[in-house]
């Protein structure tokens, strides 16, 4: 269920940058309890995918989630010129966690890009294995895949997890 502020969900602007850099900064820091990165000597984490995503590059998006003006999270789409998208990167603030907001967000982006879909997570992740699992069935019932893949150079981590699905729009 969903508070009754206003939900918007939109492609981001390079004034929203900022906005997103910060929410960025939190995601990679909820990230960092499951592959162990550390940020860097500035405090910063790396954050090729959100430099992608503002490059201007026609195959990457990046979208702004916020609720009654304040951000909430984001999602970053890369494969938009291919076959599959991939919900590259997705975040929402802990303080708009299991109200609706995660759930609205991906139904939006996706609807946005109708085709293959795939999004990774890792096992460890509880939330995000209940999360995923939750989003392919509801956009995709019955007819999704669940599959693990290792990480591309790093072999110290455990695969990751993949779900796919069709999104016919």
């Amino acid at each position: 269920m969903t508070s009754d502020l206003k939900l918007a969900i939109r492609p981001a602007t390079p004034a929203d940058r900022p906005a997103l850099e910060r929410l960025w900064l939190m995601f990679r820091h909820d990230m960092s309890e499951f592959g162990g990165q550390l940020p860097n000597p500035d405090g910063t984490f790396r954050s090729e995918r959100l430099e992608a995503a503002f490059s201007g590059d026609v195959d990457w998006a990046a979208y702004l989630v916020s609720r009654g003006g304040h951000p909430v999270g984001f999602a970053l789409v890369r494969g938009l010129s291919g076959a599959t998208r991939v919900l590259n990167s997705f975040f929402v603030v802990r303080g708009a966690r299991r109200t609706g907001v995660g759930m609205r967000a991906v139904r939006d982006v996706v609807a946005r890009h109708p085709g293959q879909w795939t999004i990774a997570f890792q096992d460890d992740n509880t939330g995000a294995v209940r999360f995923w699992r939750r989003v392919a069935e509801a956009l995709a019932p019955g007819d999704w895949t669940e599959e693990r893949r290792s990480v591309p150079q790093r072999a110290d981590l455990a695969p990751d997890v993949w779900v796919s699905f069709g999104y016919p729009g």
